[in-house]
């Protein structure tokens, strides 16, 4: 039983500490670029409205990859676009609208009544989406972009460290003692009888 609960907790420590740690890579990529945050050639986006839902929700945390070609998107991809030069949408394409030898694209938000207003050029397409959304966990990337939320996640762990330390040192004292009770006490019962 003991070993199997010394298991779990390494674990779920092991688990928390790296996902602590990959935040702070994404975090500290961010402030470095200037950009939203990236891991692995990957772009992590936070969903701020419920345009998209219920493919994602607000609050999301969803993973887009650079477009090589932008020319080779079909209709139902889920790309991200600059919209203007201050905000970046993630919607759906709706339809491939081909003049010649130029492209655009017709977009809408799924839980949107009506299309996007402008057609998407190639030139303004940022991304498209991996197909994997993270629920909630955006919520938590906003904060840690924040100075405060910053400095907690370059705490939380050292803290978690020196708690498991902690927990591991007395943990190890503490099969000692039990050890050395069982040792010494056939000895005390020896004596006693002799």
């Amino acid at each position: 039983m003991k070993r199997t609960t010394k298991i779990i907790g390494n674990v779920l420590y092991g688990v928390v500490f790296t996902t602590l740690l990959l935040m702070i890579v994404m975090v500290i990529s961010s402030r470095a670029s200037g950009g939203e945050p990236q891991l692995f050639g990957y772009q992590f986006k936070t969903v701020l409205s419920g345009s998209m839902e219920p493919t994602f929700k607000t609050g999301s945390l969803i993973v887009v990859e650079e477009v090589k070609n932008a020319k080779s998107l079909k209709e139902n991809d889920v790309i991200t676009f600059r919209q203007d030069e201050k905000k970046v949408v993630t919607h759906r394409i709706i339809q491939v609208v081909k003049q010649g030898d130029q492209v655009s694209y017709q977009t809408k938000g799924d839980n949107n009544e009506d299309a996007d207003m402008n057609q998407v050029l190639p030139q303004n397409i940022v991304a498209k989406y991996t197909g994997l959304t993270i629920p909630f966990v955006g919520y938590f990337l906003n904060f840690a972009s924040s100075p405060l939320g910053t400095g907690l996640l370059l705490i939380i762990p050292g803290l978690l460290l020196l708690g498991y330390a902690a927990w591991t040192i007395r943990s190890a004292i503490k099969e000692l003692e039990e050890k050395t009770k069982t040792v010494n006490e056939p000895e005390n019962k020896q004596s006693i009888i002799s």
